[in-house]
């Protein structure tokens, strides 16, 4: 039997890969086109953790963890030529489909950038989809991870998966509308109904796993040998705030918080996102809520200023120096949202947390203090500014930075 897991060259692609082939014995096939590598030196920067190329990985993997059931196939899954060789040769039993172009930011640099992402992002997943279909691989599970960006934020509880809405008196049960806040995050609404149609008009069985913002620099997989470490981006475009907040603090920044800093999104520690996947990915048939179904993949919502002052009061650990500092914000926004995200069915896979915040940020800045020089030659990149010939006029830090994920 065949897993194929796309994406096995990003931050928690790699990580996740390990794991699978650490609990099981079906062959798994990674698949990459090596571009967020590019992506990430396009916008001036770097991962400030050595991420090994694929083949020392792989080696690494065998050496270390005796992972013989791993191999790394390089393609485009935009050109349908490639995703239809790689499903004839391979036939997979389960996808798990992490590629993606996964920068809000980045995606609103302009124009060109959100037209790259839509179709990068979408043609992937619709050449998968329909690849399942006209190779007589239906009965594959695939398996997806969209993002709670899909939700926006609304002031009511958050379902995991659909909601009700009701009319004249009548209730039905409707996919959640996508009220999603960038061209990114556009893309997972998209894909989420794609996948949906892929199930009622093919009956693939479709797990949708929206993941939340994921912070942490490693699992026990990756630490056990730095060629297996995954990247660490912490720029204004790729970094997400909890990992760009964490690299101010080693580089001697304050931290800033506009306004009141209250509202909250959702996070999920690197340890806690691969498990449920790994859970998700090697389920059996049987033990699956539905032939389509929704996870919120999702451990708790923290607020910005709870963020900053976390890291803060865990920098004193390091000897590290760090401001929190308050600034007038400059949207008009309610500073003290309180977002509620359900989580029962994602929380039922993984028992239970494995690492909180703290603990995630602690792990984040044990591994930022021996990268400290890669930090600060390229602190220059925690703030947006001209790459190039292209900027963007409207793109808000405050907003894209904490909803990339």
């Amino acid at each position: 039997m065949t897993i194929l897991l796309t994406g096995a060259d990003g931050y928690l692609g790699w990580p996740t890969a390990l794991r699978i082939a650490s609990r099981t014995d079906d062959r798994v096939v990674l698949v990459d086109n090596l571009a967020r590598r590019a992506w990430v030196e396009e916008v001036g920067s770097t991962s400030a953790t050595p991420v090994a190329e694929p083949a020392e990985r792989l080696e690494a993997a065998r050496d270390v963890h005796d992972l013989h059931n791993l191999s790394f196939v390089e393609g485009d899954l935009t050109d349908k030529a490639f995703v239809d060789e790689l499903l004839s040769v391979h036939e997979p039993e389960t996808i798990v489909h992490t590629a993606a172009q996964p920068s809000a930011p980045y995606s609103q640099i302009n124009g060109e950038r959100a037209n790259y992402t839509q179709h990068n992002n979408m043609q992937a997943t619709r050449n998968l989809l329909w690849g399942l279909e006209e190779h007589d691989l239906t009965d594959t599970h695939f398996v997806e991870t969209t993002t709670t960006g899909v939700y926006g934020a609304p002031v009511f509880p958050i379902p995991e998966g659909g909601a009700t809405m009701e009319n004249q008196g009548e209730r039905d049960e409707v996919p959640y509308p996508a009220m999603a806040g960038s061209w990114y995050h556009l893309t997972k609404s998209h894909d989420a109904a794609n996948m949906r149609l892929a199930h009622k008009q093919f009956d693939i069985p479709i797990s949708d796993v929206r993941t939340a913002i994921i912070y942490g620099t490693e699992t026990d997989e990756t630490a056990a040998d730095e060629r297996l470490a995954t990247r660490f981006d912490f720029d204004y475009y790729f970094g997400v705030v909890a990992h760009r907040f964490c690299a101010q603090a080693i580089a001697g920044y304050p931290m800033t918080v506009y306004g009141k800093g209250e509202q909250r999104k959702p996070f999920i520690s690197l340890e806690d996102a691969v498990e449920g996947l790994t859970e998700v990915a090697l389920a059996d048939p049987d033990d699956r809520p539905a032939d389509h179904v929704v996870y919120n993949q999702v451990t708790r919502a923290i607020s910005i200023v709870e963020i900053a002052e976390t890291i803060a009061d865990v920098s004193d650990e390091f000897d590290l120096d760090v401001a929190v500092e308050h600034f007038e914000n400059p949207r008009d926004e309610d500073e003290t949202h309180k977002m509620e995200i359900e989580n029962d069915r994602y929380m039922d896979l993984i028992g239970e947390q494995r690492q909180t915040f703290e603990e995630g940020i602690r792990q984040v800045l044990n591994t930022l203090v021996d990268r400290q020089e890669t930090i600060t030659a390229y602190e220059d990149r925690f703030l947006p500014g001209v790459l190039d010939d292209w900027e963007t006029e409207d793109t808000d830090e405050a907003e894209l930075t904490y909803e990339a994920n």
